[in-house]
């Protein structure tokens, strides 16, 4: 598997959820949970639509859920974009058993190939040429955390990684920014 990137400018992203929300507003809600939970995609392609709305239609704040990967349970909060992007995407009437991201083809949820080329058509019209895959959303989501100064041994625990050298590789933290970092240091 090749190594992907976050999505590191803000602007791009904004751009990315508006080419989303013109195609499909499934297509950006699955970018809009993904940049804003950091999970992983094989646990967002199995959330159901129960999952996102309470029993009046509306979106939740919270949702758990046992990581597919490390049989882990987690609880995160639905924050404002998500819930926004769940109320654009999903019909109040729409069957709470059905897979939040269905696919068209069958009774299960899209393929991870098919989030994949969702995400990298998306990226490529914005202009962005890193390697973006599903686990893009996980990273971009780490990246920034990271960047508004949520703390490595927190995004560490998130992210479940044994050390915090891992996190930093796995965010996409370059050497650049870490020199940046000496060179903005002006005591």
């Amino acid at each position: 598997m090749e190594t992907v990137q976050p999505i590191r400018d803000r602007k791009k992203i904004d751009k990315m959820k508006k080419i989303l929300a013109k195609t499909n507003k499934r297509d950006m809600l699955l970018f809009v949970l993904g940049i804003n939970s950091g999970l992983r995609i094989s646990d967002i392609l199995n959330m159901k639509v129960e999952d996102v709305l309470d029993e009046a239609g509306r979106p939740k704040q919270t949702f758990e859920l046992r990581e597919k990967k490390t049989g882990k349970v987690k609880r995160f909060i639905l924050n404002d974009r998500i819930q926004k992007a769940v109320k654009e995407a999903i019909d109040a009437s729409t069957d709470r058993q059905a897979y939040l991201f269905a696919s068209r083809k069958g009774n299960g949820p899209i393929s991870r190939q098919q989030a994949w080329r969702i995400l990298n058509e998306a990226a490529r019209a914005v202009g962005i040429k890193d390697k973006i895959g599903t686990h893009t959303l996980r990273k971009t989501f780490g990246y920034f955390a990271y960047g508004n100064g949520t703390d490595l041994t927190l995004l560490q625990q998130i992210f479940n990684h044994a050390a915090p050298s891992i996190t930093l590789k796995y965010i996409g933290i370059t050497q650049d920014e870490i020199d940046d970092v000496y060179i903005n240091i002006s005591l």
